[in-house]
Protein backbone atom coordinates (compact mmCIF):
# COMPACT_ATOMS: atom_id res chain seq x y z
CA UNK A 1 0.00 0.00 0.00
CA UNK A 2 2.82 2.32 0.81
CA UNK A 3 4.12 2.98 -3.21
CA UNK A 4 6.04 5.31 -4.32
CA UNK A 5 2.70 7.19 -5.79
CA UNK A 6 0.90 7.78 -2.77
CA UNK A 7 0.95 10.21 -0.17
CA UNK A 8 1.18 10.01 3.82
CA UNK A 9 -2.54 11.63 3.92
CA UNK A 10 -3.85 9.53 1.58
CA UNK A 11 -2.36 6.33 3.21
CA UNK A 12 -3.82 7.36 6.46
CA UNK A 13 -7.22 7.56 4.86
CA UNK A 14 -6.75 4.50 3.37
CA UNK A 15 -5.62 2.35 5.87
CA UNK A 16 -8.46 4.12 8.21
CA UNK A 17 -10.92 2.95 5.53
CA UNK A 18 -10.07 -0.28 5.62
CA UNK A 19 -10.41 -0.10 9.52
CA UNK A 20 -13.84 0.76 8.75
CA UNK A 21 -13.04 3.64 11.29
CA UNK A 22 -14.62 7.31 11.17
CA UNK A 23 -12.27 10.38 11.20
CA UNK A 24 -13.27 11.11 14.49
CA UNK A 25 -12.57 7.90 15.73
CA UNK A 26 -8.94 7.41 14.30
CA UNK A 27 -8.48 11.34 16.31
CA UNK A 28 -9.48 10.43 18.98
CA UNK A 29 -6.86 7.51 19.31
CA UNK A 30 -4.47 10.06 18.40
CA UNK A 31 -5.67 12.84 21.20
CA UNK A 32 -6.51 14.89 18.08
CA UNK A 33 -9.08 16.88 17.23
CA UNK A 34 -11.58 15.76 13.57
CA UNK A 35 -10.53 19.02 12.05
CA UNK A 36 -6.70 18.16 12.20
CA UNK A 37 -7.40 14.53 11.20
CA UNK A 38 -9.36 15.80 7.84
CA UNK A 39 -6.26 18.00 7.17
CA UNK A 40 -3.64 15.58 7.64
CA UNK A 41 -5.67 13.02 5.41
CA UNK A 42 -5.94 15.92 2.79
CA UNK A 43 -2.04 16.65 3.23
CA UNK A 44 -2.78 20.00 4.31
CA UNK A 45 -0.80 18.88 7.66
CA UNK A 46 2.31 17.76 8.25
CA UNK A 47 3.45 14.67 11.27
CA UNK A 48 6.42 14.71 12.29
CA UNK A 49 6.65 14.35 16.21
CA UNK A 50 7.96 11.06 16.09
CA UNK A 51 5.92 9.77 19.18
CA UNK A 52 2.99 10.53 17.38
CA UNK A 53 4.23 8.74 14.36
CA UNK A 54 4.60 5.56 16.45
CA UNK A 55 1.02 6.18 17.92
CA UNK A 56 -0.23 6.80 15.03
CA UNK A 57 1.55 3.45 13.13
CA UNK A 58 0.21 1.58 15.86
CA UNK A 59 -3.18 2.50 15.82
CA UNK A 60 -3.27 1.56 12.19
CA UNK A 61 -1.22 -1.37 12.35
CA UNK A 62 1.75 -1.05 10.12
CA UNK A 63 5.58 -0.20 11.05
CA UNK A 64 6.60 3.14 11.97
CA UNK A 65 9.40 3.20 8.87
CA UNK A 66 6.81 2.90 6.43
CA UNK A 67 4.93 5.66 7.63
CA UNK A 68 8.07 7.86 7.66
CA UNK A 69 9.08 7.14 4.12
CA UNK A 70 5.79 8.57 2.77
CA UNK A 71 6.01 12.14 0.85
CA UNK A 72 4.22 14.89 3.62
CA UNK A 73 3.71 18.28 2.64
CA UNK A 74 6.86 20.66 3.13
CA UNK A 75 7.07 22.40 6.29
CA UNK A 76 7.42 25.96 4.24
CA UNK A 77 4.30 25.67 2.20
CA UNK A 78 2.19 28.70 1.98
CA UNK A 79 -1.16 28.01 3.72
CA UNK A 80 -1.95 31.76 2.04
CA UNK A 81 -1.00 33.17 -1.50
CA UNK A 82 -1.05 36.88 -1.51
CA UNK A 83 -1.00 38.76 -4.41
CA UNK A 84 1.35 37.42 -7.01
CA UNK A 85 4.34 40.55 -7.43
CA UNK A 86 6.32 41.04 -10.59
CA UNK A 87 9.41 38.65 -8.85
CA UNK A 88 6.83 35.80 -8.39
CA UNK A 89 8.49 32.34 -8.36
CA UNK A 90 7.50 29.09 -10.42
CA UNK A 91 5.98 27.91 -7.42
CA UNK A 92 4.04 30.93 -6.87
CA UNK A 93 2.99 30.57 -10.64
CA UNK A 94 1.71 26.94 -9.83
CA UNK A 95 0.12 27.58 -7.62
CA UNK A 96 -1.96 30.13 -8.96
CA UNK A 97 -2.64 27.61 -11.49
CA UNK A 98 -3.81 25.09 -9.06
CA UNK A 99 -6.14 27.58 -7.68
CA UNK A 100 -7.44 28.12 -11.32
CA UNK A 101 -8.30 24.35 -11.76
CA UNK A 102 -9.83 24.31 -8.42
CA UNK A 103 -11.39 27.33 -9.21
CA UNK A 104 -13.08 25.99 -12.90
CA UNK A 105 -15.84 24.02 -11.57
CA UNK A 106 -17.18 26.71 -9.39
CA UNK A 107 -17.11 28.90 -12.38
CA UNK A 108 -18.97 26.60 -14.22
CA UNK A 109 -21.71 26.55 -11.18
CA UNK A 110 -22.22 30.39 -10.99
CA UNK A 111 -22.46 30.19 -15.01
CA UNK A 112 -24.94 27.82 -14.90
CA UNK A 113 -26.73 29.26 -12.47
CA UNK A 114 -26.59 32.83 -13.78
CA UNK A 115 -27.68 32.17 -17.26
CA UNK A 116 -29.92 28.75 -17.15
CA UNK A 117 -32.68 30.48 -15.09
CA UNK A 118 -35.45 27.84 -13.54
CA UNK A 119 -38.17 26.71 -15.57
CA UNK A 120 -40.63 29.71 -15.31
CA UNK A 121 -38.78 32.39 -13.73
CA UNK A 122 -38.23 34.45 -16.67
CA UNK A 123 -42.21 34.81 -17.01
CA UNK A 124 -42.60 35.60 -13.23
CA UNK A 125 -39.70 38.04 -13.43
CA UNK A 126 -41.62 40.00 -16.35
CA UNK A 127 -44.27 40.14 -13.24
CA UNK A 128 -42.66 41.14 -10.48
CA UNK A 129 -39.36 42.79 -11.20
CA UNK A 130 -36.45 41.46 -8.38
CA UNK A 131 -35.44 43.75 -5.70
CA UNK A 132 -32.18 42.00 -7.57
CA UNK A 133 -32.51 43.62 -10.94
CA UNK A 134 -29.79 46.31 -11.23
CA UNK A 135 -27.40 43.76 -9.50
CA UNK A 136 -28.03 41.19 -11.99
CA UNK A 137 -27.48 43.56 -14.95
CA UNK A 138 -24.43 44.58 -13.47
CA UNK A 139 -23.52 40.67 -13.53
CA UNK A 140 -24.34 40.36 -16.65
CA UNK A 141 -23.49 43.88 -19.07
CA UNK A 142 -20.95 45.57 -16.61
CA UNK A 143 -21.60 48.84 -15.39
CA UNK A 144 -22.84 50.76 -18.57
CA UNK A 145 -26.59 49.83 -17.34
CA UNK A 146 -25.77 51.22 -13.76
CA UNK A 147 -26.58 55.27 -12.98
CA UNK A 148 -23.68 56.82 -12.78
CA UNK A 149 -22.92 58.84 -9.38
CA UNK A 150 -23.85 62.69 -8.93
CA UNK A 151 -20.63 63.17 -7.95
CA UNK A 152 -16.94 61.75 -8.75
CA UNK A 153 -16.53 58.92 -6.61
CA UNK A 154 -14.23 59.86 -3.16
CA UNK A 155 -11.71 57.38 -1.38
CA UNK A 156 -14.14 58.92 1.24
CA UNK A 157 -17.68 58.69 -0.30
CA UNK A 158 -16.64 55.08 -1.17
CA UNK A 159 -15.83 54.35 2.66
CA UNK A 160 -18.97 56.07 3.52
CA UNK A 161 -20.86 53.84 1.14
CA UNK A 162 -19.05 50.49 2.52
CA UNK A 163 -19.69 51.53 5.82
CA UNK A 164 -23.30 52.44 4.95
CA UNK A 165 -24.09 48.69 3.13
CA UNK A 166 -23.08 47.49 6.43
CA UNK A 167 -25.07 49.10 8.20
CA UNK A 168 -27.91 48.55 6.11
CA UNK A 169 -27.82 45.07 5.83
CA UNK A 170 -27.35 44.80 9.69
CA UNK A 171 -30.73 46.80 10.52
CA UNK A 172 -32.14 44.35 7.69
CA UNK A 173 -33.22 46.98 4.90
CA UNK A 174 -32.53 44.63 2.02
CA UNK A 175 -34.50 46.18 -0.44
CA UNK A 176 -32.43 49.54 0.24
CA UNK A 177 -29.30 47.74 0.45
CA UNK A 178 -30.38 46.42 -2.77
CA UNK A 179 -31.04 49.55 -4.69
CA UNK A 180 -27.73 51.12 -4.19
CA UNK A 181 -25.09 47.78 -4.12
CA UNK A 182 -24.68 48.35 -7.68
CA UNK A 183 -24.01 51.73 -8.26
CA UNK A 184 -21.45 51.31 -5.01
CA UNK A 185 -19.42 48.81 -6.71
CA UNK A 186 -19.14 50.38 -9.55
CA UNK A 187 -17.88 53.79 -7.78
CA UNK A 188 -15.04 51.34 -5.34
CA UNK A 189 -13.92 50.23 -8.83
CA UNK A 190 -12.95 53.58 -9.82
CA UNK A 191 -11.13 54.74 -6.80
CA UNK A 192 -7.37 54.31 -5.24
CA UNK A 193 -5.11 51.90 -5.93
CA UNK A 194 -4.94 48.20 -7.60
CA UNK A 195 -5.20 47.10 -3.75
CA UNK A 196 -7.27 49.35 -2.39
CA UNK A 197 -10.28 48.60 -5.25
CA UNK A 198 -9.87 45.45 -5.47
CA UNK A 199 -10.34 45.34 -1.48
CA UNK A 200 -13.39 47.49 -1.31
CA UNK A 201 -15.26 45.80 -4.01
CA UNK A 202 -14.55 42.48 -2.20
CA UNK A 203 -16.20 43.92 0.87
CA UNK A 204 -19.07 44.83 -1.37
CA UNK A 205 -19.56 41.78 -3.35
CA UNK A 206 -19.12 39.78 0.18
CA UNK A 207 -22.59 41.96 1.46
CA UNK A 208 -23.95 40.75 -2.12
CA UNK A 209 -23.73 37.37 -1.72
CA UNK A 210 -25.26 37.99 2.25
CA UNK A 211 -27.62 40.03 0.39
CA UNK A 212 -29.06 37.13 -2.23
CA UNK A 213 -29.18 34.36 0.55
CA UNK A 214 -31.39 36.96 2.44
CA UNK A 215 -33.79 37.64 -0.60
CA UNK A 216 -34.02 33.88 -1.47
CA UNK A 217 -31.68 34.28 -5.20
CA UNK A 218 -29.37 30.94 -5.59
CA UNK A 219 -29.24 32.04 -8.98
CA UNK A 220 -26.68 35.07 -8.05
CA UNK A 221 -25.17 33.69 -4.95
CA UNK A 222 -22.40 31.30 -6.69
CA UNK A 223 -21.61 34.29 -9.05
CA UNK A 224 -21.08 37.16 -6.44
CA UNK A 225 -19.45 34.61 -4.05
CA UNK A 226 -16.98 34.21 -7.21
CA UNK A 227 -16.46 38.10 -7.69
CA UNK A 228 -15.96 38.30 -4.10
CA UNK A 229 -13.42 36.15 -4.14
CA UNK A 230 -11.35 37.25 -7.27
CA UNK A 231 -11.30 40.74 -6.07
CA UNK A 232 -10.04 39.73 -1.98
CA UNK A 233 -7.15 37.27 -3.59
CA UNK A 234 -6.62 40.77 -5.55
CA UNK A 235 -6.65 43.10 -2.37
CA UNK A 236 -4.66 40.84 -0.40
CA UNK A 237 -6.32 40.99 2.59
CA UNK A 238 -6.71 37.58 4.65
CA UNK A 239 -9.47 38.06 6.10
CA UNK A 240 -11.22 39.50 3.52
CA UNK A 241 -10.55 36.75 1.43
CA UNK A 242 -11.58 34.04 4.67
CA UNK A 243 -14.96 35.99 4.33
CA UNK A 244 -15.15 35.61 0.42
CA UNK A 245 -14.13 31.92 0.76
CA UNK A 246 -17.02 31.64 4.16
CA UNK A 247 -19.47 33.30 0.66
CA UNK A 248 -17.88 30.25 -1.96
CA UNK A 249 -18.77 27.68 1.04
CA UNK A 250 -22.36 29.48 0.97
CA UNK A 251 -23.11 28.97 -2.57
CA UNK A 252 -21.87 25.51 -2.83
CA UNK A 253 -23.93 24.64 -0.05
CA UNK A 254 -27.07 26.07 -1.44
CA UNK A 255 -26.36 24.00 -4.35
CA UNK A 256 -26.21 20.89 -2.75
CA UNK A 257 -22.59 19.84 -2.48
CA UNK A 258 -22.63 19.59 1.12
CA UNK A 259 -19.05 17.96 1.85
CA UNK A 260 -17.32 20.54 -0.50
CA UNK A 261 -18.76 23.60 1.02
CA UNK A 262 -17.43 22.08 4.70
CA UNK A 263 -14.20 21.69 3.34
CA UNK A 264 -13.34 25.19 1.90
CA UNK A 265 -14.31 27.12 5.16
CA UNK A 266 -12.66 24.46 7.37
CA UNK A 267 -9.28 24.93 4.99
CA UNK A 268 -9.66 28.44 5.31
CA UNK A 269 -10.21 28.63 9.16
CA UNK A 270 -6.44 26.48 9.03
CA UNK A 271 -5.03 28.71 6.63
CA UNK A 272 -5.43 31.39 9.26
CA UNK A 273 -4.13 29.94 11.84
CA UNK A 274 -0.62 30.22 10.61
CA UNK A 275 -1.46 33.31 9.12
CA UNK A 276 0.69 36.20 11.27
CA UNK A 277 0.03 38.76 9.35
CA UNK A 278 -3.35 39.09 10.99
CA UNK A 279 -3.77 40.34 14.69
CA UNK A 280 -4.92 37.26 16.75
CA UNK A 281 -8.12 38.83 17.99
CA UNK A 282 -9.43 39.14 14.29
CA UNK A 283 -7.76 36.15 13.41
CA UNK A 284 -9.69 34.13 15.61
CA UNK A 285 -13.01 35.73 15.27
CA UNK A 286 -12.71 35.15 11.86
CA UNK A 287 -12.05 31.48 12.35
CA UNK A 288 -14.62 30.99 15.11
CA UNK A 289 -17.12 32.33 11.78
CA UNK A 290 -15.85 29.97 9.76
CA UNK A 291 -16.03 27.00 11.78
CA UNK A 292 -18.92 27.93 12.36
CA UNK A 293 -20.47 27.95 8.89
CA UNK A 294 -18.39 24.49 8.66
CA UNK A 295 -20.53 23.05 11.51
CA UNK A 296 -23.77 24.44 10.16
CA UNK A 297 -22.94 22.25 6.59
CA UNK A 298 -21.66 19.21 8.27
CA UNK A 299 -25.24 18.63 10.35
CA UNK A 300 -26.95 19.52 7.33
CA UNK A 301 -25.06 16.37 5.89
CA UNK A 302 -26.55 14.80 9.03
CA UNK A 303 -22.97 14.36 10.45
CA UNK A 304 -23.38 15.07 14.09
CA UNK A 305 -19.86 14.53 15.40
CA UNK A 306 -18.86 16.15 12.65
CA UNK A 307 -20.77 19.18 13.50
CA UNK A 308 -20.43 19.17 16.69
CA UNK A 309 -17.28 18.96 16.58
CA UNK A 310 -16.58 22.11 14.91
CA UNK A 311 -19.01 24.07 16.91
CA UNK A 312 -17.11 23.42 19.81
CA UNK A 313 -13.57 24.53 17.85
CA UNK A 314 -16.11 27.54 16.82
CA UNK A 315 -16.84 28.50 20.27
CA UNK A 316 -13.44 28.12 21.44
CA UNK A 317 -12.16 30.38 18.86
CA UNK A 318 -15.32 32.74 19.21
CA UNK A 319 -14.40 32.56 23.47
CA UNK A 320 -11.00 33.59 22.74
CA UNK A 321 -11.07 35.90 20.04
CA UNK A 322 -13.34 37.70 23.22
CA UNK A 323 -11.13 37.75 25.62
CA UNK A 324 -8.10 39.21 23.60
CA UNK A 325 -10.90 42.32 21.95
CA UNK A 326 -13.37 42.17 25.27
CA UNK A 327 -16.10 41.93 22.20
CA UNK A 328 -18.80 39.81 22.43
CA UNK A 329 -20.04 39.97 18.64
CA UNK A 330 -18.31 36.41 17.42
CA UNK A 331 -19.51 34.68 20.91
CA UNK A 332 -22.85 35.86 19.95
CA UNK A 333 -22.44 34.85 16.46
CA UNK A 334 -21.50 31.13 17.04
CA UNK A 335 -24.41 30.74 19.50
CA UNK A 336 -26.97 31.11 16.84
CA UNK A 337 -25.37 28.59 14.46
CA UNK A 338 -25.23 25.95 17.29
CA UNK A 339 -28.76 26.79 17.84
CA UNK A 340 -29.28 26.22 13.83
CA UNK A 341 -27.02 23.20 14.04
CA UNK A 342 -29.39 21.38 16.76
CA UNK A 343 -31.93 22.43 14.97
CA UNK A 344 -30.65 20.41 11.35
CA UNK A 345 -29.80 17.61 13.36
CA UNK A 346 -33.08 16.94 14.64
CA UNK A 347 -32.44 18.34 18.12
CA UNK A 348 -35.26 20.83 18.68
CA UNK A 349 -35.49 20.04 22.19
CA UNK A 350 -32.44 20.85 22.51
CA UNK A 351 -32.16 24.17 19.96
CA UNK A 352 -35.21 25.96 22.72
CA UNK A 353 -32.86 24.80 25.49
CA UNK A 354 -29.95 26.88 23.63
CA UNK A 355 -32.11 29.42 22.66
CA UNK A 356 -33.56 29.81 26.72
CA UNK A 357 -29.95 31.16 27.31
CA UNK A 358 -29.66 33.67 24.78
CA UNK A 359 -31.28 36.74 25.81
CA UNK A 360 -32.25 38.48 22.19
CA UNK A 361 -32.68 41.56 23.21
CA UNK A 362 -28.94 41.58 23.65
CA UNK A 363 -28.50 40.98 20.00
CA UNK A 364 -26.55 44.03 19.06
CA UNK A 365 -28.87 44.02 15.00
CA UNK A 366 -32.02 43.60 14.13
CA UNK A 367 -30.70 41.26 10.87
CA UNK A 368 -29.17 39.26 14.34
CA UNK A 369 -32.28 39.25 16.41
CA UNK A 370 -34.76 38.16 13.38
CA UNK A 371 -32.33 35.46 12.53
CA UNK A 372 -32.46 34.33 16.61
CA UNK A 373 -36.00 34.33 16.53
CA UNK A 374 -36.71 32.73 12.99
CA UNK A 375 -34.21 29.89 14.35
CA UNK A 376 -36.66 29.45 17.39
CA UNK A 377 -39.61 28.87 15.31
CA UNK A 378 -38.33 26.48 13.15
CA UNK A 379 -37.22 24.18 16.49
CA UNK A 380 -41.07 24.85 17.44
CA UNK A 381 -42.13 23.91 14.06
CA UNK A 382 -39.97 20.16 14.24
CA UNK A 383 -41.15 19.82 17.70
CA UNK A 384 -45.04 20.40 16.63
CA UNK A 385 -45.59 23.43 18.56
CA UNK A 386 -47.46 25.39 16.25
CA UNK A 387 -48.29 28.39 18.54
CA UNK A 388 -44.69 28.70 19.93
CA UNK A 389 -43.75 28.94 16.28
CA UNK A 390 -46.05 31.49 15.61
CA UNK A 391 -45.08 33.89 18.45
CA UNK A 392 -41.34 33.34 17.56
CA UNK A 393 -42.26 34.18 14.04
CA UNK A 394 -43.97 37.07 14.61
CA UNK A 395 -41.08 38.69 17.06
CA UNK A 396 -38.88 37.91 13.88
CA UNK A 397 -41.08 40.35 11.72
CA UNK A 398 -41.38 42.70 14.90
CA UNK A 399 -37.36 42.66 14.62
CA UNK A 400 -37.17 43.28 11.06
CA UNK A 401 -39.97 42.99 8.91
CA UNK A 402 -38.34 42.21 5.41
CA UNK A 403 -37.10 39.26 7.78
CA UNK A 404 -40.29 37.50 6.90
CA UNK A 405 -39.81 37.39 3.01
CA UNK A 406 -37.40 34.43 3.34
CA UNK A 407 -37.84 31.41 2.28
CA UNK A 408 -37.18 29.90 5.76
CA UNK A 409 -40.74 31.84 7.27
CA UNK A 410 -42.70 31.76 4.11
CA UNK A 411 -42.18 27.70 4.73
CA UNK A 412 -42.98 28.05 7.91
CA UNK A 413 -45.75 30.56 7.21
CA UNK A 414 -47.69 28.11 4.67
CA UNK A 415 -47.38 25.15 7.52
CA UNK A 416 -49.32 26.97 9.94
CA UNK A 417 -52.01 27.83 8.23
CA UNK A 418 -53.40 24.56 9.16
CA UNK A 419 -53.49 26.13 12.37
CA UNK A 420 -56.11 29.36 10.99
CA UNK A 421 -58.52 28.42 13.41
CA UNK A 422 -56.33 28.92 16.50
CA UNK A 423 -53.75 30.96 15.24
CA UNK A 424 -55.58 34.06 14.88
CA UNK A 425 -53.81 37.00 12.43
CA UNK A 426 -52.01 33.70 10.73
CA UNK A 427 -53.31 34.08 7.25
CA UNK A 428 -52.19 37.78 7.26
CA UNK A 429 -48.76 37.01 7.99
CA UNK A 430 -48.72 34.32 5.83
CA UNK A 431 -49.61 36.76 3.32
CA UNK A 432 -47.34 39.31 4.32
CA UNK A 433 -44.57 36.66 3.93
CA UNK A 434 -45.50 36.19 0.39
CA UNK A 435 -47.82 32.85 0.45
CA UNK A 436 -49.94 32.53 -2.20
CA UNK A 437 -53.43 31.74 -0.44
CA UNK A 438 -56.16 30.38 -2.21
Amino acid sequence: MGGSGITFGKFIALRRAEMEWTQLRLAAELNRSEVWMSLVERDLQQVKDLTLLRRLAEVLGCELGELMALRQPASDRPRYRPRKSSSATLTSTSAAEEDDVRRRPFLTLAAAALFTPVVGQQAARAETASPLADLEDLLLYGAGRIPTPHREPTHASVAAALLMSRQEFKAARYDALAKALPSRIVAAQTVGSAEERALNVAQLYNLAVRLCIKLGDNNLVAITADRALTAARDGGDPLVVAEAQRMVSSAWRRQGSLARATDIVVVAAEDLLVDTTVPESARLAARGDLYATAAYTAAKTGNRAYAHSLIREAADSAAAASRASGLMDGVQGVALHELSVHYELGDAGRAIELASTIDPSTLPTAERQARFFTDVARAFDQWGKPEQCYRALLAAEEAAPQEVRRGAVRDLASTLLRHDRKLPGVRDFAARAGVQII
